[in-house]
């Protein structure tokens, strides 16, 4: 079977926290989670034919990655590649989401304006078809070998990139706590090594960094059970008392229910903010001080690992470098 646009990507579900090294026990990926749009790409099946670009929706959309068409001669026909669209902002220094929206709902001469300015790479981290042969039965550790292959074989550079992925559970935590820190990197994806890639599915376990911070709620619009907007001043050790106002996503809307680990913020009183770095800094949820951040391990990893396949790959046109 030759696979075809439109194709629907296998899916991840989001836990809080990196599973223990007894539930991971007959192997498993960690990669680093990107914060850009998920894409399906493919080369023709032969000379005179295009290069595709599809959205996880299903949409295409390479025309308006004229910088990616361009460099496809890269890549062999009968190739399928899953993976994450980024873009990098060559006057801020790094990944832009912002910039990345932008491309997307470009057209025509923008698109070819906003190329040079803010260019694209592709961060592939899965291989579904190749010679036009697709691989959904085989198992990720060989897709995941022969993706390798391919980038070394083929010597491909900027704008194709090789997701990083480790094996050892420690470099999977190291990442969660360090590589989040770098704008673009939002956490990590943990994926068995024995498992197909099942359309549809969300086989995957996707797993985002929070930061919580003290915080003293002052006042609230809405109400208790579904407030719009915190009041709330944080202390730090170097700038005092910070004073902010953002919205705030009700635990309800997103469980249907409010936890009752997560009692309601009554004005005047003390507890954690989580701020999703995706959304800027934005307060997303409210946990009071007695809590622990949710995300984080309850224990450092234990027992043996095993070498990590590493891919460095640096963009040798726009500055920036993934290890």
């Amino acid at each position: 079977m030759v696979l075809t646009p439109p194709f629907e990507p296998m899916l991840a579900q989001a836990a809080e926290y990196v599973p223990g090294s007894g539930v991971l026990a007959s192997g498993f990926a960690a990669e680093q989670k990107f914060d850009g749009h998920r894409a399906i790409l493919f080369t023709p099946a032969g000379p005179g034919g295009r290069l595709l670009l599809q959205t996880r929706r299903g949409s295409l959309v390479h025309d308006r990655f004229p910088d990616l068409v361009a460099a496809a001669e890269q890549l062999p026909d009968g190739l399928v590649l899953d993976g994450e669209l980024v873009v990098w902002d060559t006057e801020a220094g790094q990944l832009s989401f912002e910039a990345l929206q932008r491309r997307a709902a470009a057209r025509s001469r923008t698109a070819t304006a906003l190329a040079a300015k803010t260019p694209a790479f592709f961060i592939a981290f899965d291989l579904l078809q190749q010679d036009g042969q697709e691989l959904l039965a085989r198992p990720y550790a060989e897709r995941r070998a022969l993706l390798e292959n391919l980038f070394s074989e083929h010597a491909l550079t900027a704008p194709w990139t090789l997701c990083p992925m480790t094996t050892d559970l420690a470099k999977a935590w190291e990442w969660l706590q360090s590589w989040t820190d770098v704008s673009g990197v939002e956490g990590i994806l943990i994926k068995p090594l024995t498992s197909r890639y099942l359309p549809g599915y969300r086989g995957w376990t996707k797993i985002r960094r929070r930061d919580t911070t003290e915080t003293i709620v002052g006042a609230i619009t809405g109400t208790l059970t579904r407030p719009q907007l915190l009041a709330s001043a944080a202390t730090t050790r170097t700038a005092g008392c910070v004073r902010s106002a953002a919205p705030y996503r009700c635990a309800r809307r997103r469980h249907g229910r409010l936890p009752s680990t997560s009692p309601r913020p009554p004005p005047g009183t003390r507890g954690r903010a989580c701020a999703s770095r995706r959304r800027g800094g934005v307060v997303t949820s409210w946990t009071p001080p007695s809590s622990t951040p949710a995300w984080w391990p309850r224990s450092a990893p234990t027992g043996p690992s095993t070498a990590a396949a590493s891919s460095a790959t640096r963009c040798a046109s726009s500055g920036c470098a993934w290890t």
